[in-house]
């Protein structure tokens, strides 16, 4: 089964909505890797969550330009010999796309998940309004 946004979201014209936009990244790892989700709190909310297993806040970098919003991690590995390694430490990047007038709010690292909380504040004459027929 395929899921697309168009069955579920509202068409919209002129304006295009945020999980439209969050659904194309501008950069795709085919992996996956880091894995994450994107969950709405309200009609102007919405926090992306990424899972970082053995990332601190200081390996991880967010950076906002030209509305796309980009988190980079690196972790410096650890001397030690492993005898079994399965947490991921390689770099990454991952890049979104935000609608208009969103920008992130604030970033907290976890029990291992970097939560990244956006927020759509639409100036008021950037709002629909209904216009009274006389």
């Amino acid at each position: 089964m395929t899921f697309t946004l168009d069955k579920y979201m509202p068409y919209s014209v002129g304006f295009e909505t945020l999980f439209d936009r969050l659904g194309s990244l501008s950069t795709i790892d085919v992996k996956g890797y880091p894995y994450y989700n994107i969950k709405k709190a309200d009609d102007t909310q919405w926090v992306i969550e990424l899972a970082l297993a053995g990332f601190d806040k200081k390996d991880i970098q967010i950076d906002v330009k030209d509305g796309v919003m980009t988190i980079q991690g690196e972790m410096k590995e650890e001397d030690g010999e492993y005898l079994h390694k399965g947490i991921s430490t390689r770099k990454f990047s991952k890049s979104f796309s935000l609608a208009e007038y969103t920008e992130p709010k604030s970033a907290e690292m976890k029990n291992g998940i970097l939560y990244v909380s956006l927020e759509q504040e639409v100036p008021e004459e950037k709002k629909p309004k209904t216009i009274k027929i006389m």
